[in-house]
């Protein structure tokens, strides 16, 4: 039976992450992807934004590794040649009844310890972005984007560089630990096979509690929930600069309809969010009205027929519909007994930006 020394499973942005940070010449580092293509699912179905880590609860793992990995990637990117820019982000306020929300925010980003937000009053708001509806804001230098494809393949080129190897149609189906480490069998281009690893790494994303349940003697395993985001295109030239964020609706989900730029100009907006029952990709062209109307609140001069059905993304969430936003969590033998053993579950949005930090603590972990 072929043994190594750390197996990972899932090649999106944790995984190669994972293995980027771990790999080094005279270890064997294994990274199986049950799909034909690396970040197949969450890691490249996303807004592809840099996250400064505004919103998330201050004593929380998403604070503390969105704060973190942002630096750590955009050191990444300047010296892996990752094409990125700190394009910065415009949190609005649409209506004066919003501007309490805009201020709660900008201190919950401080107790973060985001300390650039610069505040804007209408007309300064007005000289950014001429076209956006709003009476007050909240500049956020530290925001930028980044080509989520292009990063993907420089942490799997550096993971290679350092002896990784990364093997694509392989499905990890059922892990045992045992006294000389763990026993992961499954399927590898239809054929059946085993292999024995001394440390694992379940970086699975929309899969880590399938393979979790599949794991001898292990517990606890977190609810998986699968939600939705889906994004329109808009046609023809952005009127924006900067990304833009409107404050959250009290009556929906997340964090509302946004406008987002890839490197190239295009203008999107998205996710909303459907929770769903089973994975689903597509995008209902019928989507379009109810996504206008979200957008001319803070965009009064869009152009429905501009937009179009782009792409969406399905976020592994640990919170169900209604319920508060839960914290990733970076399972360890500490919480489940098993040594050699690290989970990930949860690791939706910021995960992109905190890759390179989750990366550092599940080394630390192990």
């Amino acid at each position: 039976m072929h043994s190594i020394d750390t197996l990972i499973i899932g090649a999106g942005a944790i995984g190669l992450a994972c293995a980027a940070r771990l790999a080094r010449p005279g270890q064997s580092t294994l990274i199986v992807e049950a799909e034909s293509l690396i970040g197949s699912h969450s890691s490249s179905r996303n807004s592809e934004v840099i996250h400064a880590g505004l919103y998330y609860p201050p004593d929380s793992l998403k604070a503390e590794l969105c704060r973190e990995g942002r630096e750590r990637l955009y050191a990444w990117c300047a010296a892996q040649g990752v094409a990125h820019r700190r394009i910065g982000k415009l949190l609005v306020a649409v209506e004066a009844a919003e501007i309490a929300q805009l201020e709660k925010l900008q201190a919950n980003a401080a107790a973060c310890g985001v300390s650039d937000l610069q505040p804007l009053d209408r007309a300064q708001l007005l000289g950014l972005e001429p076209a956006v509806r709003a009476v007050a804001g909240l500049l956020s230098p530290s925001s930028g984007i980044l080509d989520s494809h292009a990063y993907l393949q420089s942490l799997l080129a550096v993971a290679e560089a350092r002896g990784a190897q990364l093997v694509l149609r392989t499905r990890i189906e059922h892990l045992q630990s045992s006294a000389d480490g763990w026993l992961a069998s499954g399927i590898s281009a239809g054929e059946p096979f085993q292999l024995r690893a001394q440390l694992v790494i379940n970086a699975g994303g929309l899969f880590a509690q399938q393979l979790a349940a599949q794991t001898a003697g292990l517990a606890p395993i977190p609810p998986l929930h699968l939600c939705q985001g889906r994004y329109f295109s808009y046609s023809g030239r952005s009127p924006f600069q900067h990304l833009v964020y409107p404050m959250p609706e009290a009556n929906i989900a997340g964090l509302g309809i946004h406008a987002t730029l890839d490197l190239g100009g295009q203008l999107r907006f998205g996710p909303d969010m459907r929770y769903l029952d089973s994975l689903d990709y597509q995008v209902d062209a019928q989507l379009r009205e109810p996504f206008a109307t979200a957008i001319q609140r803070y965009f009064p001069g869009l152009d429905p027929s501009r937009l179009q059905p782009g792409y969406s993304g399905v976020r592994p969430k640990l919170s169900g519909a209604g319920e508060p936003p839960a914290d990733f969590v970076i399972q360890t033998a500490a919480a489940h007994g098993l040594p050699g053993l690290v989970n990930l579950f949860g690791i939706e949005s910021p995960g992109l930006t905190a890759s390179l930090a989750i990366a550092e603590k599940v080394a630390a972990a192990l």
